[in-house]
């Protein structure tokens, strides 16, 4: 059978909206610098979608569980191999997604006879300061992308754009304290979820998204789901970093909001 750049164009167009129609119905995660750390925050029903990689490093997505927990156990180990066979300042967040993991996300997505990443994932590193923590975003086909303060990954390109909106308001000045950041990153999850969800489907624009709306629709989220939030604390004396902060500290924001 005679394989044709034409048959490659149709079979990678045709896996792109396979993987975009189940990545739309998935459930954002939100990322933030604050002044103490660094925060990743979703909504789940029952597994863990946030984990510590390394030392200074965290990771999150949507999408097929088994494929980010293959990247997640991959990326575990190249940061503890880079870390013994070099230091642990030298594992950083970019040599883990652009060295190790997006290759072999891009090989499996441009492979027709297997299989590709069903994911959009979103990888934390946390710097000595707010300005210099660093967000990379993972998509389904390799490609990466760098990004400072804020990050998110949901089921459209156009959802992440409008968390990005709520993550860094046109107002805001410097990096927020934690309870500040936890109220931008669940407002941005609502908004992640409703544009990707029902926004989308009813072709709406994005005024229709109005606080109240935002605030209803997070409040019915949360009869299903439970929020995850996990951090990596700048400020914390102990040797590990990372820890899924309590109901205890984010109730508080929910009774806010």
């Amino acid at each position: 059978m005679v394989y044709t750049p034409y048959d490659f164009n149709e079979s990678v167009r045709h896996r792109t909206e396979y993987i975009e129609e189940r990545l739309r119905d998935g459930s954002p995660v939100a990322g933030i610098s604050y002044d103490g750390g660094v925060l990743l925050l979703s909504l789940r029903r029952t597994q863990r979608k946030i984990f510590e990689i390394y030392d200074r490093l965290m990771f999150a997505g949507l999408g097929n569980q088994s494929d980010l927990e293959i990247i997640r156990v991959g990326a575990i180990d190249f940061a503890h191999q880079e870390g013994y066979a070099r230091s642990p300042d030298d594992v950083t967040i970019q040599r883990v997604v652009g060295f190790a993991i997006s290759p072999g996300v891009k090989r499996a997505f441009g492979d027709v006879l297997n299989a590709p990443f069903v994911v959009r994932a979103l990888f934390a590193e946390m710097g000595r300061k707010p300005e210099d923590d660093l967000f990379y975003t993972l998509n389904y086909d390799g490609e990466f992308v760098s990004l400072n303060w804020a990050a998110a990954v949901a089921g459209t390109p156009e959802a992440e754009e409008q968390m990005i909106r709520q993550l860094v308001p046109e107002d805001a000045d410097g990096a927020p304290d934690l309870q500040t950041a936890l109220e931008r990153a669940l407002r941005a999850w609502a908004v992640g979820r409703l544009w990707a969800v029902e926004v989308h489907r009813e072709e709406e624009e994005d005024d229709t998204l109005t606080d109240e709306r935002i605030r209803t629709f997070l409040h019915e989220q949360l009869e299903d789901l439970q929020v995850e939030a996990g951090v990596l604390d700048r400020l914390t004396k102990r040797e590990r970093k990372f820890r899924l902060l309590k109901d205890s500290e984010v109730q508080p924001v929910l009774e806010r909001i």
